[in-house]
């Protein structure tokens, strides 16, 4: 007699019971699914199309997070953001600072690898739209080893010996790493479009010779040029800009000597000076041959030569300005004129000094001086090219990568 209780009871609990699981149906069916990654077109790929199925494949995981976070959100509700009251700064709090730079850097090298080594497999997997399919080895030149970290240099390799996409990694300054919104990338993004071929831009705004063949830095140059490319073959070409922030902003008042306008631009250049300072990027740039030497001696090396700027003291993003300041230190008049010389007298010496370099093997040099109109619309602010000039510094990179490696790039 006590058994139709329990059947009560029990079917009490299934009532119960079946809420909580129509509710949790109702939250299955209201979860964000995954968005399906587009499938590769049949045949050769453009670049923009490799990079776009790399980005459908690594990101489906941030974008349902973020779809859920705006479901959670109560209709209507506004984000609320945490203001932190204002602390004075301490040197521990400047040090975690630091750190935490760090950590970031390292981890945007990381995922640019990673988006490189994926964008790279699909080229080569489908073929590069517009390029030779696997084209034979150009006669008596034997294609390049794959190597393992810390073994043997791979032998040299001439430009244009080998097949498929060209491997390209980049080093350097903001001509190649120049990170302002909206503006679309300094030299390597476009030079990229241009080639059709992905580049590894291991560049950071700001950066100088002295550091980025200094220890750290020379460190991580190396270990590029020991493992190569991440398919395991040795880099074709390693793109190299520095030397720039070495010899401008605060220390450029010391190679500068006090205006005199019976002098010309190159006596109120402190030749001594300067010639110092010279050196000093010269020898960076004398040690990462040295490396590449040592390293992967199939790898070759292309320089450039700034264009000359206008010291007119215009900045970015609360950054510079870099020449006005020196100059006005010293007195120099607000017309630009002789200013402006005295840039062109300091950048044609670093351009001889490249150009000298480029006698060696496996080296080259972009002489872009000259390239830009010197009018201040030709320049973003005093030490970068506008969208216009940076392309036009793009299209010179082009022709001379082309003639390097014809058929492993875009014509």
């Amino acid at each position: 007699m006590a058994t139709p209780p329990r059947k009560a009871a029990s079917a009490g609990k299934k009532k119960s019971a079946g809420k909580p699981a129509a509710k949790t149906a109702a939250t299955r069916r209201t979860a964000p699914a995954a968005p399906a990654a587009p499938a590769a077109p049949k045949g050769p790929l453009t670049l923009a199309q490799a990079r776009t199925l790399v980005q459908a494949k690594s990101e489906p995981q941030q974008a349902m997070a973020a779809a859920g976070a705006v479901r959670r959100r109560a209709p209507g509700a506004a984000a609320k953001v945490a203001v932190a009251p204002a602390v004075p700064p301490t040197p521990q709090t400047v040090e975690n600072a630091r750190r935490l730079l760090a950590v970031q850097q390292h981890e945007e090298r990381k995922q640019r690898m990673r988006d490189y080594k994926a964008t790279l497999a699909l080229l080569q997997k489908h073929g590069v739209k517009g390029l030779p399919d696997k084209a034979p080895p150009a006669q008596g030149a034997a294609a390049p080893k794959r190597r393992r970290a810390g073994g043997p240099p791979a032998a040299a390799v001439a430009p244009g010996a080998a097949s498929g996409p060209l491997r390209v990694f980049a080093e350097g300054d903001s001509w190649f790493d120049y990170p302002v919104p909206l503006f679309g990338g300094g030299v390597i993004p476009r030079l990229e479009n241009r080639l059709g071929v992905p580049i590894l831009n291991m560049a950071k705004a700001g950066d100088e010779t002295r550091f980025m063949l200094g220890v750290k830095q020379r460190q991580l140059i190396a270990r590029q040029l020991a493992d190569g490319c991440p398919d395991g073959q040795p880099w074709d070409l390693m793109l190299f800009s520095g030397g720039g922030n070495d010899i401008v902003d605060e220390p450029l008042a010391l190679w500068l000597n006090p205006y005199d306008a019976k002098k010309p631009a190159k006596q109120l250049l402190n030749q001594a000076r300067f010639g110092t300072a010279l050196a000093m990027v010269q020898a960076a740039y004398e040690d990462l041959i040295a490396l590449r030497d040592r390293l992967s001696p199939g790898t070759h090396l292309t320089f450039h030569g700034y264009d000359f700027p206008i010291p007119d003291g215009r900045g970015i993003c609360h950054l510079g300005p870099w020449l006005k300041p020196a100059f006005d230190l010293h007195g120099y008049p607000a017309d630009l004129l002789v200013s402006t010389a005295v840039v062109k007298e300091m950048l044609t010496r670093f351009a001889a000094m490249l150009a000298a370099l480029a006698t060696r093997r496996g080296v080259s040099f972009i002489n872009a001086q000259g390239t830009l109109s010197p009018v201040k619309s030709s320049w973003h602010n005093e030490l970068h090219p506008s969208k216009a000039g940076f392309n036009r510094m793009a299209d010179r990179f082009q022709a001379e990568i082309q003639a390097l490696f014809p058929g492993r790039v875009l014509a």
